[in-house]
């Protein structure tokens, strides 16, 4: 049988030693040392589960500021869009420098609203860890689990910190199995809340066995921290050794170092702190379990031990496996751009992740996706929209930098073209997967699902309509900016009527242009119903120049491989196949994008099918470019030829109403083609979770306000396309063509 025993350590021995371990390692460099001391993290939530309201007491505790701003106030640092301020929402993402204890944070506040997820993608391909926020009300919600997937994508590490925890309906246990459910990872708490009679009061530190409760009077500023014993605390004691000892049971199945010990030592009880911590960070970093920590950040409580629980468990650009990926460039340069905005004073400003090297203030970079040298201009510590201007920074921070004209969203820079090529050639020699994530673009670009006509109030504007487009989209790569060839209008189309609404409103207070919206348009897509084979032959003359281009291609229907363009490798076509160079693989998958860049039904793009190449006959001299075009037009005339279906958006929503107004909310679903997933209770509430395709969600904000009263919120996310049938495609036809 294992032991059991009180554990009691003093709180200013645990910190001083889990928060200044490596400090005290004399054989430690200068560098390193600084290295250890950094944070690079994220705050990622669902919409109003507290992420800038804890962010700003972050600030507050700091020192960084010296009064809490709040969100329904409209006057906090990281959302500074006058958008932001008016709406009570995050829109863009912002970055903070600040210190704690003697270590250095760099913090993003990225948004929660699903329209603004390319700010939370962008910021993602930066970050060292993330805290994920919790309503501890709500539990898991819809945007959770996204901004969940995404931080999965790019391998982060978090942490979890349970907000609101001082309202009546919140409930640790029921948080507990919902991370665990939903996420399909392992909660590990390390807090319980102390509740009285007024509310909460404090939290509960597992690992030193100690109460913190914190002052109100000087908002949360001071907090006292005192044994827990059994004599004076009962129930929470026991509450709380049953934790503890369940947490180091948990970790001894995730760390063989921490059941070693606890095998050695025959007790779940008697493990310090310290063993405890480390266990934990290792965990955390590998991505085995989630330290649960917990408060109410609006009620002061809780967040000066989240920010201790950064430093213990998170990892330092020298520990983080993203920054591992960086070291083929050694001491050179290398330096990923995760986010542009435009000042007025300035210009553009991009920010970026300085994995090795050093960035210094007028120094020429090599960016290795455009392939363009460019100078920089002068270097920013970013606090939100303030810079504070440096010299120089080194590998490990994040940084704003001015005079960038070519450099977007995703691009890696270098010192030069030599450096990038010598990084490449030895990453190759290791791992073709870590070269390819090193030197592909940083972020995943979500395609839009709205569109619409944008037009300027007179055509004396279109040039600065043009330039505030432009501007916004290196800014949000979500949002895309085209011509309509027909009607030679400029479509603008994003990730939601919100998203949308938000740029119309930037260019009329930031640039000073009434636009005019067209009627929102649906992003459907095409797709062929079955295979087809055909053959394209093209001969031109351009000047004393004869072009030739003989070709066979199959369309592919229902294809759902990454590579689009696959080879016939049969007997009869092998040896023509292999004959082809590399080069003009490149110019036939350029003529296939443009080929399903317009179906045949709707000018909408095709996805979803594949392209096989039979056969290619080149004539000598034939440029690509009308290798390209005959591709283009070997596609077009067979998808003239072939069964067509519309796919259509589905999205994911999520729906919470009141029990006795959800019977009403059901009823409206059914009428919009929706398909219920499942019906789950929370509290007095219905979360009802459903598929709906998006031309049925078109204004449904106010027809749920009608239907409940005001007493229900919902959240929408796309998911994926899906065939129409025939009556509800000719629905749609009809409604965009007006025929």
């Amino acid at each position: 049988m294992l032991g059991r025993k009180t554990i009691r350590i003093s709180w200013c021995q645990f910190r001083n030693r889990a928060l200044h371990k490596q400090a005290s390692n004399l054989t430690i460099d200068n560098e390193k040392l600084s290295l250890s001391k950094i944070r690079n993290i994220g705050i990622l939530a669902h919409i109003d589960a507290g992420k800038t309201t804890t962010t700003e007491r972050m600030l507050f505790y700091s020192g960084t500021i010296h009064n809490m701003g709040e969100v329904h106030h409209g006057n906090t640092v990281t959302d500074y869009m006058d958008q932001e301020r008016q709406r009570g929402i995050t829109i863009t993402s912002a970055a903070v420098t600040f210190n704690w204890k003697d270590y250095k944070f760099n913090l993003i506040d990225t948004p929660g609203h699903i329209d603004f997820t390319m700010e939370v993608e962008q910021t993602l391909g930066v970050l060292d860890g993330a805290v994920v926020i919790l309503d501890g009300c709500a539990g898991v919600e819809a945007q959770t689990i996204t901004v969940w997937r995404q931080a999965d994508r790019y391998d982060i590490p978090r942490i979890m910190y349970i907000n609101k925890m001082d309202r009546v309906e919140a409930n640790l246990q029921a948080n507990l199995n919902s991370i665990q459910n939903k996420l399909e990872t392992i909660p590990l708490p390390v807090q319980l809340p102390v509740k009285d009679d007024t509310g909460l009061v404090g939290i509960v530190d597992v690992l030193t066995f100690e109460k913190v409760t914190f002052n109100k009077k000087n908002q949360g500023k001071n907090f006292m921290r005192e044994p827990l014993t059994e004599s004076n605390d009962g129930k929470l004691w026991e509450t709380a050794s049953e934790i503890r000892r369940t947490l180091t049971d948990k970790l001894t199945s995730l760390d063989d170092d921490l059941a070693n010990v606890v095998i050695e030592q025959e007790s779940l009880d008697e493990i310090p702190a310290q063993v405890l911590a480390d266990s934990l960070r290792k965990v955390t970093i590998d991505r085995k379990g989630v330290p649960i920590l917990l408060g109410s950040s609006y009620k002061n409580i809780g967040v000066q031990p989240l920010m201790n629980g950064v430093i213990l468990y998170l990892p330092s650009p020298d520990t983080s496996k993203r920054s591992k990926v960086y070291n083929c460039f050694n001491r050179n340069l290398s330096a990923r751009v995760f986010k542009i905005v435009h000042d007025k004073q300035r210009g553009p400003i991009s920010f970026f992740r300085i994995y090795t090297g050093k960035l210094t203030k007028s120094q020429k970079v090599y960016n290795v996706q455009r392939e363009k040298t460019e100078v920089i201009g002068r270097l920013y510590t970013a606090y939100a929209d303030n810079y504070e201007e440096i010299p120089e920074i080194n590998h490990g921070n994040i940084v704003a930098v001015t005079g960038l004209k070519s450099t977007v969203s995703g691009d890696l820079i270098t010192s030069s073209a030599s450096v990038a090529n010598r990084a490449k050639e030895s990453l190759q020699n290791i791992n073709s997967t870590e070269a390819e994530n090193c030197f592909t673009v940083g972020t995943n670009v979500p395609d839009p699902v709205f569109f619409c006509a944008i037009e300027p109030p007179s055509l004396s504007y279109q040039s600065a309509l043009d330039v505030a487009l432009e501007e916004l989209g290196r800014e949000d790569p979500s949002m895309r900016v085209s011509q309509d060839a027909e009607t030679g209008q400029t479509i603008l189309a994003g990730m939601g009527e919100l998203h949308i609404d938000i740029i119309k409103e930037r260019i009329k207070t930031e640039y000073g242009i009434e636009v005019d919206l067209g009627p929102l348009q649906i992003a459907y897509k095409e797709t062929i119903n079955s295979p087809i084979k055909d053959s394209y032959s093209c001969q031109h003359k351009i000047g004393n120049l004869k072009h030739s281009v003989n070709i066979t291609l199959s369309l592919i229907p229902d294809y759902k491989e990454k590579e689009i363009l696959k080879f016939d490798r049969s007997r009869e076509s092998a040896a023509n196949i292999a004959a082809i160079n590399p080069k003009l693989i490149q110019a036939i998958k350029l003529g296939i994008n443009a080929g399903f860049a317009n179906g045949p039904r709707l000018h909408c793009p095709v996805i979803n099918v594949g392209v096989i190449l039979h056969w290619l006959e080149v004539g000598r001299g034939t440029s690509d470019t009308i290798v390209s075009a005959a591709v283009t037009q070997c596609i077009q005339k067979m998808l003239e030829s072939t069964s067509i279906s519309l796919l259509e958006p589905i999205m994911l929503v999520e729906v919470v109403s009141l029990e006795e107004k959800s019977s009403g909310v059901l009823a409206d679903l059914s009428r919009r083609r929706s398909e219920i997933q499942k019906i789950t209770p929370r509290g007095h509430n219905k979360v009802i979770e459903c598929f709906v395709p998006l031309a049925e969600l078109l204004g449904y904000s106010t027809a749920l306000r009608i239907i409940t009263s005001g007493n229900a919120t919902f959240s929408i996310e796309f998911d994926h396309y899906r065939s129409m049938d025939p009556m509800d495609e000719e629905k749609a036809i009809r409604r965009i063509t007006g025929i």
